[in-house]
């Protein structure tokens, strides 16, 4: 997961155009502080790690790197907290959320269901 460096356009409108494309492009979005190998706070060092014990592949965006991002993505999901994650383009929750789901074997399987359409 090396980082790359785009530039945001400026302007919130711009930055929820850019949300949307991520959210759905990629089958797993993580928004997040810090990056996978080296998250910036607890609540996004846990999703990490539910993450990768459930095998799931994402991708992420480092919202500290980018204001318009971190302020924008809690407008798109309506949630007014970082971390932040979407699956098949659906805001799932922040950590509490993946936290009890994968608890209680849902996320497993709304992930499972993400590998099956990707083969």
């Amino acid at each position: 997961f090396g980082s790359v460096k785009k530039s945001v356009p400026s302007g919130n409108a711009k930055a929820l155009e850019l949300i949307d494309s991520h959210v759905k492009s990629n089958p797993v979005m993580l928004y997040m502080k810090g990056s996978p190998g080296s998250p910036q706070c607890g609540f996004s060092a846990r999703v990490v790690g539910i993450l990768q014990s459930n095998g799931a592949s994402f991708s992420s965006v480092n919202v500290l790197e980018y204001p318009e991002i971190r302020e924008g993505v809690k407008e798109y999901g309506e949630w007014p907290t970082i971390p932040q994650l979407y699956v098949k383009g659906e805001f799932v929750g922040g950590c509490d959320i993946v936290e009890q789901m994968d608890e209680d074997g849902e996320l497993e399987e709304l992930l499972k269901d993400v590998e099956k359409k990707e083969e």
